[in-house]
């Protein structure tokens, strides 16, 4: 990313500050009731606040453990099931209609589920996560294996590649870039999954505290949680997709490469 486009996307960033300041320090009362608010300053006190506090960074490290926990089930059981139901007709028949079904129910709402099935909140929140982000990988690993070339199978198999080549070197390589996707969506979806159920039934956690500071009114501190929760999102997306990056830098470039500049190539042997 160039000096220039990190210069913009700060200052975008400036700027939503600076009209979030202005809108509520004016205390501007149109459709949008911005008298309600806390201004920018207030919240930015609170934040600095909270940042001398032991219970702000343990509330961090309780949030970013969960879904540590969560997401890496997820991203290495989704990847799995996604190669076995594109490439096994078996597999797919008897695990399909029951993902199919399952896919379209919220994660939050399996709540009340993780209470009953899990002997403690922590384990509960923790099977949220997974399932919110099972899903998007799943799906993803899927639709990309089953974009892979069959000439490129074909062209292994040729070479006396057997299975277990084919699945290592052709089509694994081949879905990267699909797996990566699906995996940047599942990080996503799990941050505001594992926020809700700690709102929810967490006795700890970012969301946990976010939740508690809206029942007290205390309406900066609802607000550093949710700046918190944006920062630790974009925060962890960012580390996927750089993985992602680097494990397929092998790729060429999406709008191609350039030609190299240099004398055109006549035809003919005598130029």
């Amino acid at each position: 990313m160039t000096v220039r486009r990190r210069a913009v996307r700060a200052g975008a960033l400036v700027g939503f500050v600076g009209l979030w300041q202005l809108l509520t320090a004016q205390r501007v009362r149109l459709w949008l009731r911005f008298d309600h608010l806390p201004t920018a300053g207030q919240v930015g006190a609170a934040l600095w606040q909270q940042l001398g506090t032991g219970q702000y960074w343990q509330d961090l490290a309780d949030s970013l453990r969960r879904i540590g926990s969560g997401f890496v089930l997820a991203a290495v059981l989704g990847v799995a099931v996604g190669v076995l139901t594109a490439r096994s007709r078996w597999a797919g028949d008897l695990l399909e209609p029951v993902l199919e079904v399952v896919r379209p129910i919220p994660a939050i709402a399996l709540v009340p589920v993780a209470i009953m099935l899990f002997p403690e909140n922590e384990q509960g929140i923790v099977f949220i996560t997974f399932v919110a982000a099972f899903f998007p990988v799943v799906v993803a690993t899927r639709h990309a294996v089953r974009a892979v070339p069959p000439v490129w199978e074909e062209a292994v198999r040729t070479l006396g590649g057997g299975r277990w080549r084919v699945l290592w070197t052709v089509v694994l390589p081949g879905a990267l870039p699909g797996v990566v996707g699906g995996l940047s969506v599942g990080i996503g979806v799990a941050w505001i999954c594992v926020i809700s159920a700690e709102m929810v039934s967490g006795q700890f956690g970012v969301g946990y505290r976010t939740w508690s500071a809206y029942t007290v009114l205390d309406y900066p501190g609802v607000f550093v949680g949710m700046a918190t929760i944006g920062l630790l999102g974009w925060a962890t997306s960012g580390a996927v997709e750089l993985v992602g990056r680097r494990l397929t830098a092998w790729l060429p470039p999406a709008g191609g490469q350039r030609p190299r500049a240099g004398r055109p190539v006549r035809a003919g042997a005598g130029g």
